[in-house]
């Protein structure tokens, strides 16, 4: 990966940053679509596939999140995020492409999903992501190689 990004495996030590993390990227899509954005739910899906949870590094400061459930022919992807002072310089699509680039080589697929009005939508569609279904809050995504 570019930017001297690296990946490492999230630990215990890692959640106060999670939580923050997640607030500061999440909360506004999560009160537009109507879900709840106090810390107790923040908590729960950040603890979700936590065995799945890449700290993503510039350096060594973390700066985001990637979490990936790899399984036999289908990859998810639950959450991917960028600290807002570190977005908009290819970070997160760097990160993304490496995982892209790892999928094709295991011929599996990706998928996602997104809730409305977030701008990560436009990304996933640069990547070659494709709407598989829709809710009235989000979209589920799809890449193949």
């Amino acid at each position: 990966m570019t930017h001297a990004i690296s990946l490492r495996t999230a630990s215990a030590t890692d959640l106060p940053f999670l939580l923050t993390l997640r607030q500061l990227t999440m909360t506004e899509h999560l009160q537009r679509a109507g879900a709840p954005t106090d810390d107790e739910a923040h908590d729960r899906r950040i603890r979700a596939n936590f065995d799945d949870a890449m700290i993503v590094c510039e350096g060594a400061d973390a700066i985001g999140l990637l979490k990936a459930t790899r399984a036999a022919g289908e990859w998810h992807v639950h959450q991917i995020q960028i600290l807002p002072a570190r977005q908009g310089r290819g970070i997160g699509e760097a990160v993304l492409r490496a995982l892209l680039s790892d999928a094709a080589r295991e011929n599996a697929c990706v998928s996602l999903s997104v809730l409305h009005g977030n701008p990560a939508r436009r990304l996933y569609e640069r990547l070659g992501f494709r709407v598989a279904s829709e809710t009235e809050t989000s979209a589920s995504m799809i890449w193949r190689a």
